[in-house]
C-alpha cells in the first residue's frame, strides 16, 4: 500500500463508465471526487546539487515502486528535452526536478537501480528520462497495462476515474513547460500526476490477474525496459505532411532541401520547427518551385515574411534546382519488408488471401481477449509472416517465425494457433 490517499487505497477497483465490468457485468457509476492538491502539498522545485543530494537520499530510503512522470515542450521547443521530472514514493513524498538547472540524474536513477518505476505511457517518457541519465531495470507501465485489461480510454485522467474514482485537473498538459519561473497551479497539476500512480498500479495489477493477463503484462513490460533507444529515422523528412501531393523528383528535392533547412534554424534557435515554417508551406513551395523570392511570398505561408527570410528560403529553392537527376530524390523509400497491402491482390493472391484471413482471425482473437489488436500482435509482424510464410507452416514454425519477428512468448502462445490455419486461406483459395 502506498502513502497516498487512504482513500482511493481502501478503494476496490472501480468501472465508471469505461472500465472492464465485473465478471457479474456490473458496473459502479459513483461520481468521481475531484483532487485538487497533493497531500502533502506542493513541494519546492529542486533545483540545485544540494537539494538534488537530499532528494535522491530520501528516495533510495523510500519503500515500494517509484511513479516516475516527466513534462516536456512539445510543439514550443526543439527536441524531446524534459523541463520537469515529477516523483513520489512511499516514505519519500513527491519531489519535482528541474532537469534545466540537474542535467544529469544518474545519481537518482541510480539510487532507484533495483526499484519498479511506475510509468503512464512509457515509451513516450523514457527517451528524455534517458538523456538525464535516468533508466529503469524494471518498470510498469499503467496505460499499456490499461490496454491489455480491456479499458476503453486509457489517458491518465480517465484511468484514475475509472479505476480510482478521483478526477484529476487537465489543464496545463500543452503548456510551455520550458518557462521559467514555472507557474504554480503548473507544479500542482504536475505533482498530482504522481500523486495517485501507484494506487492506479497496484489496481490494475489485481485486475490483470482476475483477467489471467498479468504474466503477459510483465513481458511486455521487460520488453519495454530491455529495449534499444531507436535507430534515428531515415530521412525524416519524407514524412512532411501533405507529401502525398508531391510527385515529381525535384519537387522533392525541395520538400527536403526546405526540411532540412528548417531543421537547422530550429535547432540552432531552441524552437519547434513548426514554428519556424510549416509543413504545408513546404509542401506549397515544393510544388510551385518558385522562380525568385517575390513568387515565394505568393505562396500561402510565406506572406508575412520579410525579405531576408524570403531569400533564405529562395536560397534552399534555388539549391535544389542546381542539382544533377543523380542528386534527385527516388520517389519512394526503399522497401525492406513486404509491399504495401493494398497490393498485395495484384503482387501475390494467395498472400493476400492469407493476409484477409489471418486479419480476420486476429481480430476477432482480440475482441475474446478484450484488448486492442495492435497489442495482441504486430500488425507489421502479421504481414510479414503472411507474405513469406514457413514451410511448412505448422504450429512449431509459425511460433518461431513470431518469436523472430519479437513477439512475446505470450503473444506466440496467442497468435500462433489463429495464425496456423490462416497460412493455409491461399491452398483454400
Amino acid at each position: 500500500m502506498t502513502d497516498a490517499h487512504e482513500t482511493a487505497a481502501d478503494r476496490s477497483l472501480r468501472t465508471t463508465g469505461g472500465a472492464p465490468p465485473d465478471d457479474a457485468g456490473s458496473s459502479v457509476t459513483e461520481a468521481p471526487i475531484p483532487l485538487l492538491d497533493p497531500r502533502e502539498g506542493v513541494p519546492p522545485v529542486v533545483a540545485d546539487a544540494a537539494a538534488l543530494d537530499r532528494v535522491t537520499a530520501a528516495f533510495a530510503a523510500g519503500t515500494g515502486p517509484v511513479a516516475v512522470d516527466a513534462e516536456r515542450a512539445s510543439g514550443y521547443r526543439y527536441g524531446q528535452r524534459a523541463y520537469l521530472v515529477q516523483l513520489r514514493r512511499a516514505g519519500a513524498g513527491t519531489a519535482l526536478i528541474d532537469p534545466v538547472a540537474c542535467p544529469d540524474l544518474s545519481g537518482l536513477g541510480e539510487a532507484l537501480s533495483g526499484t519498479e518505476w511506475v510509468l503512464h505511457a512509457a515509451t513516450q517518457d523514457l527517451p528524455c528520462l534517458r538523456e538525464i541519465g535516468m533508466l529503469p531495470a524494471s518498470l510498469f507501465d499503467t496505460e499499456l497495462a490499461g490496454r491489455l485489461a480491456g479499458f476503453p480510454r486509457v489517458g491518465l485522467g480517465a484511468m484514475v476515474e475509472n479505476v480510482l474514482g478521483y478526477s484529476l485537473e487537465k489543464g496545463h498538459s500543452a503548456v510551455d513547460w520550458s518557462t521559467r519561473p514555472l507557474p504554480e497551479p503548473w507544479l500542482r497539476y504536475a505533482a498530482l500526476d504522481v500523486e495517485l500512480l501507484v494506487d492506479l498500479r497496484d489496481a490494475l495489477e489485481k485486475e490483470l490477474d482476475r483477467q489471467g493477463k498479468l504474466e503477459w503484462a510483465r513481458q511486455e513490460f521487460a520488453a519495454i525496459a530491455s529495449a534499444p533507444p531507436p535507430e534515428p529515422r531515415k530521412d525524416p523528412w519524407r514524412r512532411t505532411s501533405g507529401m502525398h501531393k508531391v510527385r515529381r523528383r525535384r519537387q522533392l528535392a525541395v520538400v527536403r532541401e526546405l526540411w532540412q533547412t528548417r531543421d537547422r534554424i530550429a535547432q540552432r534557435r531552441d524552437v519547434s520547427p513548426g514554428k519556424v515554417l510549416g509543413d504545408a508551406a513546404i509542401v506549397e513551395a515544393a510544388l510551385a518551385v518558385p522562380a525568385h523570392a517575390s513568387a515565394l511570398a505568393a505562396l500561402n505561408g510565406f506572406g508575412r515574411m520579410n525579405r531576408r527570410q524570403l531569400e533564405q528560403w529562395q536560397a534552399a529553392v534555388d539549391r535544389v534546382k542546381g542539382l544533377t537527376e543523380s542528386q534527385l530524390p527516388q520517389p519512394g523509400q526503399p522497401v525492406t519488408g513486404p509491399p504495401p497491402p493494398r497490393a498485395w491482390a495484384d503482387k501475390d493472391p494467395a498472400a493476400a488471401a492469407r493476409l484477409s484471413a489471418a486479419r480476420t482471425a486476429v481480430s476477432a482473437l482480440a475482441e475474446r481477449l478484450s484488448m486492442p489488436q495492435e497489442n495482441l500482435i504486430s500488425p507489421d509482424t502479421v504481414r510479414r509472416v503472411c507474405w513469406e510464410p514457413p514451410k511448412p507452416a505448422d504450429a512449431d514454425t509459425v511460433a518461431a517465425a513470431l518469436a523472430g519477428y519479437g513477439a512475446r512468448p505470450w503473444q506466440v502462445e496467442q497468435v500462433t494457433p489463429v495464425l496456423v490455419p490462416a497460412l493455409a486461406a491461399d491452398v483454400a483459395a
